[in-house]
């Protein structure tokens, strides 16, 4: 028998210990579930599953963000239309309606049993770090969505004010569905949501006002970024591209909007999502922005996906490629990429904004 690497074990201890946290989190629920018991069901001791998930919310957000992820299907070809479409073109109207049915079909219908998601937002709500996280982590999904929206609508002022009264609607679908199972007819969103399509915020965008910025400063550094996924697509991440990379600490992921909106037209911006908390933040972000964009693709044409690529980097290893070898929560740090090199950097407040107008 083949003996396995220490990675291949450390792997295969964590694929257990996830199989077994989703069986004790159905048969239990979240509330009742003890690590004793996912240690007995994964065939491991206590400290074995801790030495893969800090505890019992870190492996909670883990499941569900890989039950999310295993829930889309691959992301559709290039001249391939997305899936919750009839054709290859969509309108926003349609494209939102196509949106909110990827998202409620995922909820449970009055008659369901256990819903594995019910103690989520109880669980976010829990602690300040992880309610800051996800707030931002929603201004990153309300961003993706109403870029993909103003793809749609070309002639249309800024749509992220439209993108969140969307998600609003339907998290606060999903909440109802939990607390109160049968008072929502969550199809009823679809039409909801299609209609607020044609909403006129009066949203427009206006450069931030930073009297304090920091200027970007001339570098000249080689730029060797690791493999990594862009979130946003489900492939890839073509790193090496001419654009502008962030790097974000999850209190700081509305940032990036100044990067979208300051760069030339076509140049990619690409989100670097980095944490203080990996065992537990990590997973969080993992589970909010893979729904948001799982459900992003099976609604709108490719040709209507943001330029915005977003990167999870739990390790830190794209950081530390783009200079920043120590990151946490409020990292803000930005470098302008050209021909396979960093032409240019700038930290602090306001980095996203002045690494894009370099």
């Amino acid at each position: 028998m083949e003996r396995l690497t220490r990675a291949q074990a450390q792997e295969r201890n964590r694929a257990r210990v996830l199989a077994a946290a989703r069986e004790e989190f159905t048969e239990r629920g979240f509330r009742e579930a003890k690590i004793d018991g996912i240690a007995a069901r994964a065939g491991l001791t206590r400290g074995a599953v801790y030495s893969n998930f800090p505890g019992k919310r870190a492996l909670y957000f883990a499941v569900l963000a890989e039950d999310g992820e295993a829930a889309f299907p691959p992301p559709p070809g290039p001249d391939e239309p997305p899936p919750g479409l009839d054709g290859p073109a969509s309108g926003a109207a349609e494209a939102l309606a196509a949106f909110a049915r990827a998202w409620v079909a995922r909820l449970p219908l009055a008659t369901d049993g256990a819903w594995l998601g019910k103690d989520l937002m109880p669980e976010i709500v829990a602690e300040e770090r992880t309610r800051q996280a996800f707030a931002q982590l929603m201004k990153l999904d309300a961003l993706l969505l109403g870029l993909a929206l103003e793809e749609l609508r070309p002639r249309a002022p800024r749509l992220v004010r439209v993108a969140e009264a969307v998600l609003t609607t339907l998290q606060g679908a999903g909440q109802m569905s939990a607390a109160a199972p049968g008072f929502v007819e969550v199809f009823d969103m679809v039409g909801v949501c299609e209609r607020l399509a044609g909403l006129d915020l009066d949203d427009r965008w206006a450069p931030p006002h930073l009297p304090y910025a920091p200027r970007a400063r001339p570098a000249d550094e080689p730029w060797t970024p690791p493999p990594a996924v862009d979130a946003v697509r489900g492939e890839p991440a073509r790193l090496y591209d001419d654009g502008v990379v962030a790097v974000l600490g999850l209190h700081r992921l509305e940032a990036v909007e100044e990067a979208v909106r300051a760069a030339p037209r076509r140049a990619p911006v690409t989100a670097v999502l980095v944490t203080g908390d990996p065992g537990e933040l990590a997973p969080l972000a993992g589970l909010v922005v893979g729904d948001l964009c799982g459900c992003l693709r099976q609604a709108f044409p490719r040709r209507a996906w943001p330029r915005l690529r977003v990167v999870h980097d739990p390790s830190g290893a794209v950081a530390a490629a783009a200079g920043v070898p120590a990151v946490s929560d409020a990292t803000e740090v930005a470098v302008r990429v050209r021909d396979g090199r960093i032409v240019a950097r700038a930290d602090g407040y306001g980095a996203c904004h002045a690494a894009a107008t370099a």
